[in-house]
């Protein structure tokens, strides 16, 4: 069945985006595709990824792991950033899936399960995931790989992504010949003193830019797009949507498009929200509703069944968060199930 909202996701700008962040790091890029690829389609973006030379990927969640172990095979490494705890281990070990220890007890439970290959994750100042540098585990058999993670990457500037590094650089000092992962997708761009033996990107990857705005070295990857369903003129006077959250000053063409918050886009749009549409953004009006927006296209030479881009190659994904009052993560994260996905290539 057709669906007034898609998801199109362009896994040529996926893999130009890879490439881009290899050329700036010179390291090897570990692509992070927890959340089904920040809801692109993991077993898609997998797949593309490893035609372009990617082979070890960062999930979160041990259900991702497995999920995409049993769709993709025995070839790529997969690490759990999530680390595991009781019978998770053996389900882990099962299906070649390395954890990430965070804590004493997740090193247990893998002992327990058998061991085995994992990574290990040192707190360097985010208070998240992982070891205090301090209580950091002597080196052990299975261990290889050794990460952190940058709480502030999305500014440049902040003092405390060097004191972060210089504390990595040092507790990492405890397993030779261990691989060392830092930099996530904004760490890439912070120097190549931050890439060590292999970065984890994620949104920059998926088309978000390193600090929160759009980039020159990242292509959009996903385009939100809704059909029209309806066209009419709303007379000066009246108002658009629910709680009268649009007062038409004078006559306007209403254009009601495919989309709502039960899509995943998010009500926040409003009142500050835009679309492409005939070559012009303009205004989402009203309040954005479970199923359907409305965008003013008074002027615009437009007709049922045309399609309005939320976000996408001509209104940036960054752009798009700004408006909507969050960041680019959460917004692609937010499109729902009932939206198709559809992967493109050329």
């Amino acid at each position: 069945m057709s669906s007034p909202a898609l998801l199109s996701v362009d896994l040529d700008a996926l893999a130009r985006n890879f490439h881009a962040l290899e050329a700036l790091t010179t390291a090897p890029v570990n692509p992070v595709v927890k959340a089904d690829s920040y809801g692109l389609g993991s077993v898609a973006c997998v797949t593309r990824l490893m035609a372009e030379g990617a082979r070890t990927f960062f999930v979160a969640r041990a259900a991702e792991g497995l999920a995409l172990r049993a769709a993709i095979g025995p070839e790529p490494v997969i690490y759990v950033l999530d680390g595991c705890v009781g019978q998770d281990a053996a389900d882990l070990k099962a299906a070649d899936l390395r954890p990430v220890l965070n804590q004493p007890a997740q090193m247990a439970a893998w002992q327990a399960a058998g061991g085995g290959a994992c990574g290990l994750q040192i707190d360097t100042g985010m208070n998240r995931l992982g070891f205090r540098p301090e209580d950091a585990p002597e080196p052990f058999e299975g261990l290889a790989l050794v990460m952190s993670h940058l709480a502030c990457a999305d500014e440049p500037t902040e003092p405390m992504n060097r004191r972060q590094r210089d504390a990595f650089a040092a507790a990492s000092q405890l397993y030779p010949n261990v691989i060392r992962s830092f930099a996530n997708s904004g760490g890439c761009f912070l120097g190549a003193d931050y890439a060590f033996d292999a970065v984890r990107p994620g949104i920059c990857l998926y088309g978000g830019g390193p600090e929160g705005r759009p980039h020159e070295r990242i292509a959009a990857v996903a385009t939100l797009s809704a059909e029209i369903l309806q066209l009419r003129d709303a007379p000066a006077g009246e108002t658009v949507g629910y709680s009268r959250g649009y007062l038409a000053e004078t006559t306007r063409r209403i254009a009601t498009c495919g989309a709502g918050y039960a899509d995943g886009l998010l009500r926040t749009y409003s009142p500050k929200g835009q679309v492409w549409i005939a070559g012009q953004l303009r205004p989402i009006v009203g309040r954005v509703s479970m199923d359907v927006h409305a965008v003013d296209v008074t002027g615009l030479d437009v007709a049922l069944g045309e399609r309005v881009e939320l976000f996408g190659p001509n209104r940036l994904l960054d752009d798009a968060a700004t408006a909507a009052g969050t960041i680019a993560y959460e917004l692609i994260t937010s499109i729902t199930a009932r939206v198709p996905r559809r992967h493109v290539a050329s």
